[in-house]
């Protein structure tokens, strides 16, 4: 479901993962809708050149090194035992880089036997070294075992734990693997490309295998009434949202003051209606199961409303056979139709299956061309996919149907901006920003343009007037919890006001304590301040909530990035600098 509340955002529009503000980068991060904002982002970056090469070469040179008081070829006799370790190494460099790896082994273990065990720093080298011909010979057990034997003789040995963490990886131990690549991230600053990809890789699977079981085992979470009404505003056409219609009403129900008492009369569809009037949305899918399972007049849009509510509680299981239905059933009106293949195409996409995605809503808009909705939503759908220029056409034809909708006229000129921001086009840049007042201007009750312009401004670091935007959607819409959120982490970017923004963010969860992303943003300002803990209790509230299986597995990410970091602090005494 693309719910208005929450402003769609590209896959690619930001720079960087979103794990790592978990992992946390050294610096204040603040999230935005539209990209992560990173202050001195060119800490560490003189470093950066060095550090993206793959590490494969073992250490130290192949040529004599210093204490073998410079003869080539000395009597062995004549030498200390380190030097006699020094020269096995040296052999077993030549060797190593000649591609003989069994004998490079037997080197690096001569190495190690002549070491004198007090010489931790040569040793854990000696070590380290073998581990790298084994890891050429892919004998991944051994790597371990001896990058173990590395980092205990030196516990900050960024080779050695990557090199661990990368043949951890290969026998599949994950949580393992991303604490050793988590220790790595955090000495090298986050600017090494290899450790950063294979954190990345990591956790996207720990949180994909994590959300896969929980979100199949959930239990079915009701949203809060602020994002389900949030939800129907953002279609026009949708049938089942509207009023009951005249006639609809019985008698008697017209002087109820909006009071849950019991509707009378068969049909189960007219009482889930009447329900929905009244914001009791517990009692709608069974009241639509009755109406469906006695065949009654209104089965099409009973079948439509539980699926719905379905989709909203994160059900799309139980969802989809009423969707199918409904789609099939050529006795349906087309805007029935047209609007549950809108739905079904949504959750292909919060599915990641984007074609069938597609198709849903181009069979929408060849059933129904003039219905304005399926081209909002699919605007929003090309966003998600990076297809500015498709989705502005949508907006378009959504507007051309319906001048007067404001959220479109509003989406459009965010594809825009983001279009322009992020192919650096300061001209259009501008011209999306006069878009913004042309809309804010023409459309003053309309919340999301205001949102989304205080978006595109914190981008241009135009914090005050975007401070006023969030002001205004706030007056229009005080019970909206997200903007709460967004005020919030401005303040963070603009005055680096900690209080405030945490108030801010206590604010929405106040407002609307199933509002994952407050859940979200608070763990992750915690792992900044070092809370990790609080951090993980946050995170693991907003798994609880989480609409989608996908947003689950991003959360999961989240979770277990911070957990990670708190291993590490325990083994190694590793913390990043906090805010």
């Amino acid at each position: 479901m693309m719910a208005a509340s929450k402003p769609v955002e590209p896959q690619s529009g930001s720079g960087l993962p979103r794990w790592q503000l978990a992992l946390l980068v050294g610096t204040p991060i603040v999230l935005g809708v539209g990209a992560v904002y990173l202050w001195n982002r060119s800490r560490g970056k003189e470093k950066q050149g060095k550090r993206n090469g793959e590490r494969k070469t073992p250490e130290g040179s192949a040529s004599p090194v210093q204490g073998q008081h410079g003869a080539t070829n000395p009597e062995l006799e004549n030498m200390s035992p380190l030097d006699r370790a020094q020269s096995a190494k040296n052999k077993g460099n030549k060797y190593f880089k000649a591609g003989k790896y069994e004998q490079a082994i037997q080197c690096y273990t001569e190495a190690i036997s002549l070491c004198p065990k007090e010489q931790k720093g040569d040793l854990s080298t000696f070590y380290q070294n073998r581990a790298a011909a084994y890891e050429q010979q892919l004998k991944w057990t051994e790597v371990i075992q001896d990058c173990s034997q590395a980092v205990e003789l030196n516990p900050c040995y960024v080779k050695a734990l990557f090199r661990r963490a990368k043949a951890l990886e290969k026998l599949g131990n994950k949580k393992e693997c991303l604490e050793d690549v988590t220790a790595v991230c955090i000495l090298e600053v986050f600017q090494n490309q290899q450790s950063m990809l294979l954190a990345d890789k990591v956790l996207k699977q720990l949180g994909k295998e994590k959300a896969k079981e929980k979100y199949k085992n959930r239990e079915p979470l009701m949203p809060s009434p602020q994002f389900i009404k949030s939800y129907f505003s953002s279609f026009t056409d949708d049938i089942i949202s509207q009023p009951l219609q005249k006639g609809e009403k019985k008698d008697e129900d017209k002087d109820k003051e909006g009071e849950a008492s019991e509707v009378t009369g068969s049909s189960g569809y007219l009482k889930a209606k009447q329900y929905m009037e009244e914001e009791n949305y517990d009692k709608i899918i069974s009241e639509c199961t009755k109406e469906i399972e006695s065949g009654g007049r209104y089965t099409a849009k009973a079948l439509l409303l539980r699926a719905t509510f379905y989709l909203l509680i994160g059900n799309a299981t139980a969802a989809q056979p009423d969707l199918d239905r409904v789609i099939n059933m050529d006795d349906a009106s087309v805007k029935l139709r047209a609007n549950a293949l809108i739905k079904r195409g949504s959750m292909y996409m919060q599915q990641q299956q984007p074609q069938l995605s597609t198709q849903d809503f181009n069979m929408a808009a060849e059933i129904d061309p003039r219905n304005a909705d399926v081209y909002h939503h699919r605007g929003q759908l090309k966003i998600l996919l990076d297809q500015v220029e498709e989705a502005v056409g949508d907006f378009d034809e959504c507007i051309k149907l319906r001048p007067d909708s404001a959220l479109a006229q509003a989406q459009k000129c965010f594809a825009l901006y983001r279009q322009a921001y992020t192919g650096n086009n300061p001209s259009q840049v501008q011209k999306a920003m006069d878009g913004f007042e042309d809309v804010i201007r023409r459309f003053p009750k309309c919340a999301e343009g205001y949102a989304l312009y205080a978006q595109a401004l914190t981008d241009q670091q135009q914090f005050g007037k975007a401070d006023e935007m969030y002001d205004k959607c706030i007056e229009l819409e005080p019970d909206n919890a997200t903007t709460y959120v967004h005020k919030g982490l401005l303040q963070l970017q603009w005055k680096q006001d900690l209080e405030m923004g945490l108030e801010l963010i206590s604010k929405a969860i106040e407002i609307d304590n199933k509002c994952d992303f407050a859940y979200e943003t608070m763990g992750t300002i915690e792992v900044q301040r070092g809370n990790l803990d609080m951090a993980i209790d946050m995170f693991n509230k907003a798994i609880n909530l989480a609409k989608s299986e996908m947003e689950m597995a991003h959360l999961y990410s989240l979770c277990d990035a911070a957990y990670a970091q708190t291993e590490v602090a325990k083994k190694y005494g590793l913390k990043p600098p906090t805010l």
